[in-house]
Order: C-alpha cells, then structure tokens, then sequence
C-alpha cells in the first residue's frame, strides 16, 4: 500500500509503514511542536547531526512530551531544534542559516507564487560609516503598485519613517512593522555624505501584489554586437512561458550575447532555474544541470534518474524552449543573489564561460520544502490538500531538504560564488536599469566589446547592505524543489 505525498508539484510515494506519528502520545498544547519534530526527524538535510533530532533521542513517551513542552513558543522550538548544531557535510562545515517557519502556511504558499503584502518599493538599507543610523536606498519598483503612483523611482534615498530616524535597533519594525501605510523621509547624497532633505512619500501596502520578476528585457546593439539584456529579480514558475517568450524576442533581434541580471535575485523554483539555463545553453535533455542531495533517509531511497535534473526542451505547459545556445554568458550578481540564481550559476559552469560581474553572492545552495500540518501526506504541502491540513494548526515550515551540485559534483558554495569582475553598486550613481550608462551593465558591454558608454568604473560611495526588503517577505532567499520523485520504502 503506498500513499501520495506532494511539495508544490512534487510527488512523493511512501510506504505506511513509515508513518510513526502515534508512537508518542502528545497533548493538544504541543501540536505544532509534535508536528515540527516528526517532519524535520524525517525530512530535514541535516537530521543526522542535529542532536534533538536523532531516532533515539527519547527513551519513552515522558522524554518526548517534556522536549515539545521545553519551549511553549512554536518559532523558537523549530529554531532550536534545527539550528542547535554544527556538521560536516562533504568535507566542508555547515551551518543552517535559511531554514525557517511561517505562521500562517498560506501566506507562504502566496510568497513562492510571487503574491505578497507590499507597497512596491524594493529597497536596501546600508549604514552610515561609524554609526548605528541607517538609510535606505530605492533598488526599483514594482509595475501597478502603490509606489509606482508616487514621486518615488530607483536612486532616491531615505533616512526617516514617520519622522523617525533609521537604525540597527528600529528598522524592522518601522518598515516592516504591523503599519500598512508610512511615510519616508527622503535625503540627497552629495559625495558621501547623506542629507536630511524636506521632501517626504507616503506609501501603502496592499494584499495580492504579485511581482511579474521579469523587470527589464531589451537587445540592444553596441559596435555591431547584438545584446540581449535581462533583469530576472525571482524564480516564479508562474512566469516561466513569459520568460520563455522574452527569450523568443532575443532570438528573433538576433542577439548573440547575453547580460543576464541577478543582482537582485534572491532565489525560487528549482525548475524555474533549469529552464532559464536551458533558455541560455541548450536544450539537450540528456545532459545534466543539477543533481540532488538529501539525507541518508531519502537520499537511499532514490534512482539515478530521480536524483537528476538534466537540461529541458520545453516549459511546463509543453511549449519548446528557446534557447539562445551561449558558450558564454554574462551575470551581474551581488550579495543579494542567492539560491537558485547561485544555482544557474553553477549549473552552467561545467557547458558555459560564465562571467560574474559584481560582488561574491549569498552562498546558499541547499533547497526546501513547505511543510504542513497533514500527517497523512507526511506533513509534505500540497496544494490539492489543503482540506486534509489540521485545521487547529496553520504554521508552515521551510526547512533544508537538500543540496544541489552540478554536473562536475561541485555544490561547495557557502561562503558565496566570486566574481570575476568586482563592482559593487555606487549609491552616488545607481544608473537607470537597463540603461547602457549603468555601471555593471557598462562592464558587461565593454567586457563584450571592448567599448564601453562608461569607461570610468571608480565607486564613490559603495553600497554597504545590512538588509533589503525581500529578505522580509515569507519566502526570503528561498529555493525551493518542484519536480515529481518516487520513493518507495520498504
């Protein structure tokens, strides 16, 4: 007897057998907890070397009850219980830092859908130099959001929310607070120095904006060179057969090099990352993008073709892909891009000459799945059962499942991938997206074509983040795992 298990679109076949959610009594306070421990005990990367994790960490029942029951607020017990290790995964040591739990499942599920609570601004924040005071600067905003309907564009400055200057201490709840509505205090940068100016925006959040992640597509041409440039700020399944189409226009303007933009991408579909590297290489479904890690529970219990993830010839819905057919691509990444924008990065290294213009990136290369509340399912999200999730509990978690290496075995990229070409952004010059004047796609056109509309690359004021708005939203730098597996147990 099998039963069916699902993460977003992924299937996962259990045999009953591996269910053991009765072997310990718990009461109704410690459902959440009882509900965190038995999914990360089977599912979590690291579940060998978390000690509060381990298959005989309690002697009987008593033990079990009296560890749900240590921490009576469900967040810290997720946290405690993953995070309370440190672990040596392929020869180089590894600490949890994106694993994490959501409240409300749904807003979750909304967030991997590119659907969030925001006013459209997308912005980071950088310190002042020797000081506790912040500032945030405006990266781009999304189309048909409130900002997008005030005086307020990519470049401008702010030091002040209701009044109220920035810093280390107050800044979440500020700018991401209960408060839908708040009004920013703007300033001007004159060299380095940030100033208070009298100039203030109001802006609103609303429920439902979902953000098209495809920002900027154009083919420009420069000395006869045909280039395709590409601003991709998330990996959004839903946009996969627009992305597609973008690239269907790069190929009809016959661009032969590509500029594709990361440096705000955080991360998303697994999926989504192999048909943009396709998009970019080829479409030869016999070769391979990614291969899986998981536990030594699961990781057994796959084949060779389950555990792969080879180049693809179409998108979801069935249309052909196409695919630009580079030996070489240029990427602008920063410390902002991570997850499956790292992903794209190494699983074209072994098949492309991929040029990292930037800073070196965030270094999270292990995937999650979304876990819930429905023990029948192995507490695996699935979107068709919803109805079976326990009604008296809505928390979600998002822990590592996993670990993706290319096909050279390399996946060892925690402390971030390198550039080839370091350029940080300049506060004092963001440029305009898109625009050949803008300093890391000037780079990228005079690596290309050796002439450059901005030769002098000199950074005056380099932008320093501590945080940026998409590190506050339910999926963070998240990467997540959307194709169909089966395992069976025994």
């Amino acid at each position: 007897m099998k039963k069916i298990l699902g993460l977003l679109l992924i299937f996962i076949i259990l045999s009953c057998s591996d269910k053991d959610d009765d072997a310990f009594v718990y009461p109704k306070e410690s459902t959440v907890q009882h509900f965190m421990w038995q999914g990360l005990n089977q599912w979590y990367f690291w579940q060998a070397e978390a000690p509060n994790l381990g298959d005989n960490r309690f002697a009987s029942n008593d033990d079990y009850l009296a560890y749900l029951e240590t921490y009576t607020d469900p967040e810290e017990f997720f946290y405690q219980t993953c995070y309370q290790h440190s672990n040596v995964v392929g020869g180089s040591s590894a600490v949890d830092r994106f694993s994490f739990v959501e409240e409300d499942y749904k807003t979750l599920v909304n967030s991997l859908n590119g659907v969030s609570k925001s006013n459209g601004m997308e912005f980071g924040l950088a310190r002042n130099a020797g000081s506790t005071d912040l500032f945030g600067y405006v990266r781009y905003i999304i189309p048909n959001s409130d900002a997008s309907t005030k005086d307020i564009a990519r470049g401008d400055i702010f030091t002040r929310v209701n009044g109220v200057q920035l810093t280390d201490a107050n800044y979440i709840s500020l700018l991401f607070g209960s408060s839908d509505t708040y009004t920013l205090g703007m300033a001007d940068i004159s060299g380095t120095v940030v100033t208070d100016n009298d100039k203030e925006v109001t802006l609103t959040k609303s429920e439902g904006l979902q953000e098209n992640p495809i920002l900027v597509a154009e083919t420009i041409e420069v000395s006869g060179t045909k280039i395709a440039y590409l601003m991709y700020n998330g990996f959004t399944s839903g946009y996969d057969d627009q992305l597609n189409s973008v690239f269907g226009q790069f190929k009809t303007a016959g661009a032969t090099e590509l500029v594709l933009d990361l440096r705000y991408n955080p991360g998303g579909s697994v999926n989504s990352s192999r048909l943009l590297a396709s998009m970019v290489y080829g479409t030869n479904t016999d070769e391979l993008y990614v291969r899986q890690r998981w536990n030594d529970k699961i990781q057994s219990m796959l084949n060779k073709e389950q555990l792969e993830d080879n180049f693809a010839n179409k998108t979801g819905s069935g249309t052909a892909l196409n695919s630009l057919n580079l030996n070489k691509v240029y990427v602008l990444a920063t410390a902002s891009s991570a997850s499956a924008s790292e992903l794209v990065m190494n699983g074209l290294a072994p098949y492309v000459n991929v040029f990292h213009i930037g800073e070196t990136t965030r270094g999270k290369n292990e995937f999650s799945v979304t876990m819930v509340d429905d023990i029948d399912n192995d507490y695996i999200y699935r979107s068709d059962r919803e109805n079976k999730i326990n009604p008296s509990n809505n928390w979600a978690m998002q822990p590592l499942m996993g670990r993706n290496e290319n096909s050279d075995g390399f996946s060892d990229y925690t402390s971030g991938l390198a550039p080839d070409a370091v350029l940080k952004e300049d506060l004092a010059n963001l440029g305009v997206l898109g625009d050949i004047n803008e300093p890391l796609f000037a780079r990228a056109i005079q690596e290309i074509t050796g002439v450059s509309a901005k030769r002098d690359f000199s950074v005056k004021m380099p932008v320093n983040e501590v945080s940026n708005s998409k590190m506050f939203t339910p999926i963070k730098d998240n990467m997540y795992l959307d194709k169909p597996i089966d395992i069976s147990f025994q």
